[in-house]
């Protein structure tokens, strides 16, 4: 039973899986259905977490829309999820960087990644 599950979630993996940490900044380019017709948004923020394995691994951003912070989780190999894009490296010591929720200005922000 359990090989027969493995080889049907193998299947549903993209092959060119995005590659990102917690921490970066991230473009996320989604497919948003609206009656019959379909467009693609940009959802622009930084990744808080990163959790799961396989066909079930997601992903959370964070981003700041007039003042309001707004949360969305994604599946990381989704068809809704057209594209991932890194737009910055983020410095971090931790996986889960949930205390950015409660942190607004410039106090919210991660320290880029210089190599």
């Amino acid at each position: 039973m359990n090989d027969i599950i493995k080889k049907i979630e193998e299947e549903q993996l993209k092959e060119n899986a995005p590659e990102f940490r917690v921490g970066d900044t991230v473009k996320v380019y989604g497919k948003i259905k609206e009656g019959n017709r379909e467009r693609v948004q940009v959802f622009e923020g930084t990744v808080l977490k990163k959790q799961g394995g396989g066909s079930r691994a997601t992903f959370t951003v964070r981003k700041n829309s007039n003042g309001v912070g707004v949360e969305k989780t994604w599946p990381l190999h989704s068809p809704n999820v057209e594209k991932v894009e890194v737009v910055r490296r983020g410095k971090v010591r931790r996986a889960k960087l949930f205390y950015l929720r409660d942190r607004v200005g410039k106090k919210a922000k991660v320290k880029e990644l210089v190599k």
